[in-house]
This record gives structure tokens, C-alpha cells and sequence, in this order.
């Protein structure tokens, strides 16, 4: 709540309000001599603002229920995600706030104007993440490392990471493959950017998955058993090359595609 932010802002007196049995330091009186970092600053409360405002103004802070100013000596970094001259225009954000903060603007370009920046990323969330589950992933397959190329990645680094961790917890193999990565990676790739091997590729897999449901009576645990894969890895295949239909199909809509 409110309230609590501004208490953890700016600390409180003892018995300044219900629960406030002693006496707090803010965090602005504890980063006293160096830096305090205020990630989402966009998401700040109107009523908290000017109160920020006050502390970049004057260097000091008062505590909730006191009347002793404390001077500070601290640098402060904020940052946002949110373009705070709209929210200026729509009265979200207070315009002296924005200037006084706004001393030194570092910009930080999205991950789809640095593509180069993105296997590299890739390949260090992807060892990460294989460290702290105990799996062996030795890197990315080629069709990989064109789709996330590709891709336009709007969660950023977050959703880049995510996808790497989905990846080494759901993948077999020792490599990525396009059936480990999130659907909506999957769903975004250009149709017509697939070359001819790519496409005799997924020919490939597609026969042989149909193959193996035929062989196996429309049961996906035989069908997995007979391409050496892992039945819920099947299944993700089946989902991801939209093969539902077909093996319905091919087994006279029993289902089998699950």
C-alpha cells in the first residue's frame, strides 16, 4: 500500500501509525553515502511524488510521524520501463519530477534492435539454467539460433531467459530444439523464411511421428516407445507441428493425438 511505501521510503518514528512499534530508517537514510537504485519509477504513486521530489530538492528526508529532517548525502539511479512523457501528458507523472530525475538518461535499446546481442545472451541463460538443473546442454541447434533470431522477443531479457529455462527443463536432447521453445516463439516464425532443408526436415519428423502412431494403434506412449522419445515429449512435438488432426485422422478420430 501506499502508506507501507512511503514507510519504506522514507522510515518511520515509533507509534507514527498501527503496527509502527519502533522507530525504522528509510531507505534513502540507509543509503546514506552512496547510491539507491528505484527500479519502476513510473509506477510511483501521485501522492508519493512530490515527496520524492522534496528529497532530490533539498538532499534530506523526514520520517513518517517525525519532525526531524535527516540531510543525505546519496546518488539516485532511477529507472522505468514506461514512457514518462505520455504519462506526463495524461497527469500519471509530474513534469518537475521527470526533469529532476532526468539528469543523466541512459537509454537501453530493446532486444530485437541488438540481435547480435542474442545468442549470446542465449547461450548464457541456457548454461545457466542447465548448471542449476544438473543437465548436460552443450548449446543450440541451427533451426534455434535462426527463430530466436527471428523473433521480436517484446518480453525482452525476461522472456528471452524464460525461454532458455523452459528449453533445458523440457528438453531431451543435447541441444535446443524448435519443439522446446515456447509456442508463441514457434507460432511467430515466418512461414516463407524456412529453406528447403528445414522444411525436408519437418517432412522428415512429421512422417515419421505418423509412422510410429500407426504402428503403435493410435497410443502415444507406443508411438513414443517406438521413436525413443519421452511420451510428454511426443506430445509437445505433436502440439508444436500441429499433427493433432492428422493422427485423429489417421485413427479414425479415436483421439490419439491427445
Amino acid at each position: 500500500s501506499e502508506t507501507l511505501f512511503e514507510s519504506e521510503l522514507f522510515g518511520h518514528e515509533r507509534g507514527a501509525f498501527t503496527g509502527a512499534i519502533a522507530t525504522k530508517k528509510g531507505r534513502f537514510e540507509l543509503a546514506q553515502g552512496g547510491t539507491i537504485f528505484l527500479d519502476e519509477v513510473g509506477e510511483l504513486a501521485l501522492t508519493l511524488q512530490p515527496k520524492l521530489l522534496r528529497v532530490l530538492e533539498q538532499r534530506e528526508s523526514e520520517r513518517v510521524g517525525g519532525i526531524t529532517s535527516h540531510p543525505l548525502d546519496i546518488r539516485v539511479v532511477a529507472a522505468t520501463n514506461r514512457d514518462l512523457a505520455e504519462d506526463i501528458r495524461s497527469g500519471k507523472f509530474r513534469e518537475d519530477l521527470y526533469h529532476r530525475l532526468n539528469v543523466i538518461s541512459l537509454f537501453s535499446p530493446p532486444l530485437r534492435d541488438r540481435k547480435e546481442d542474442i545468442p549470446v545472451l542465449a547461450h548464457y541463460f541456457l548454461q545457466r539454467c542447465a548448471e542449476r538443473c544438473k543437465r548436460h546442454v552443450v548449446g543450440l541447434s541451427s533451426e534455434v539460433e535462426e527463430l530466436i533470431l527471428q523473433y521480436s522477443w517484446p518480453g525482452n531479457v525476461r522472456e528471452l531467459a524464460n525461454a532458455m529455462e523452459r528449453a533445458v527443463v523440457l528438453g531431451v536432447s543435447d541441444l535446443v530444439l524448435p519443439e522446446d521453445l515456447p509456442e508463441s516463439l514457434l507460432e511467430s516464425a515466418p512461414r516463407d523464411s524456412n529453406t528447403r532443408y528445414h522444411m525436408s526436415v519437418g517432412q522428415a519428423k512429421e512422417e515419421a511421428i505418423l509412422d510410429a502412431y500407426a504402428q503403435g494403434g493410435g497410443d502415444y506412449k507406443q508411438a513414443a516407445k517406438i521413436l525413443g522419445l519421452h511420451p510428454n515429449y511426443l506430445l509437445r512435438l505433436v502440439r508444436n507441428m500441429g499433427l493433432r488432426d492428422k493422427i485423429n485422422k489417421l485413427n479414425n478420430g479415436g483421439g490419439a493425438g491427445r
